[in-house]
């Protein structure tokens, strides 16, 4: 996925699991065999894809083609090879590894958008990871979760990468004042309802014993 003029170098990268710092060294286009190449990434809170060794990550140094970013995530799944293990997640692109950890979880819902139908009816999609319509799941709000410790709201992602998905913290903000909490912990628990487009929804919070709610 990279060009082969990508300055190879070492590079030690500390990554932050299980509470334990981790110091895992690789070079970007590593070949640990005569027909493969490895890469190695991370994503942030808010969905952005940078190189793992991009030292100041920001909009401006993280990826932002929607095709690159669309081809890169439909490939990405748990990390099950006994390599780098210490990046849970893979996206396996022809004959490049590219090893992905992440701040909390890689798939990070960053847009809702509205899509209506030939004959006028109204959805919501999710967009994941700053992508396009290609990167978009229906949006379904009963199954939205937040927790009210760390404030993140998840929401449900696809099996190959965990079944957990991340809010992005702005859109988060945007649900929040939807929540309703009834439930006997009050709002020291997750929200037991949600608003939206003039439908209350019973949460089911399917996706809270999964996640651990840090403050």
């Amino acid at each position: 996925m990279i060009s082969l003029k990508t300055v190879r170098k070492h590079y030690a990268s500390e990554l932050f699991s299980g509470r334990i710092f981790k110091r895992v060294i690789y070079v970007q286009g590593q070949s640990p065999d005569p027909k493969t190449r490895e890469y190695f990434y991370y994503i942030d809170h808010q969905g952005q894809l940078f190189l793992d060794d991009t030292k100041i990550k920001n909009f401006t140094s993280c990826f932002k083609d929607k095709a690159f970013l669309s081809f890169f995530f439909k490939r990405l799944r748990l990390n099950t090879t006994e390599r780098y293990r210490e990046f849970p997640y893979l996206s396996l692109c022809g004959r490049e590894r590219n090893f992905v950890h992440c701040d909390d979880r890689p798939i990070v819902y960053t847009q809702i958008v509205e899509k209506r139908s030939v004959d006028g009816a109204t959805a919501h999609l999710l967009i994941y990871n700053n992508g396009g319509p290609t990167m978009s799941v229906e949006f379904e709000p009963q199954k939205l979760c937040m927790l009210p410790r760390s404030g993140r709201v998840y929401y449900p992602a696809r099996g190959k990468v965990g079944d957990i998905g991340l809010v992005r913290s702005g859109l988060a903000i945007e649900f929040s004042q939807h929540f309703e909490f009834h439930g006997p912990g009050g709002d020291q628990a997750p929200p037991t309802h949600f608003n939206w487009k003039g439908r209350r929804y019973v949460l089911t919070n399917e996706v809270a014993p999964m996640v651990e709610d840090d403050s």
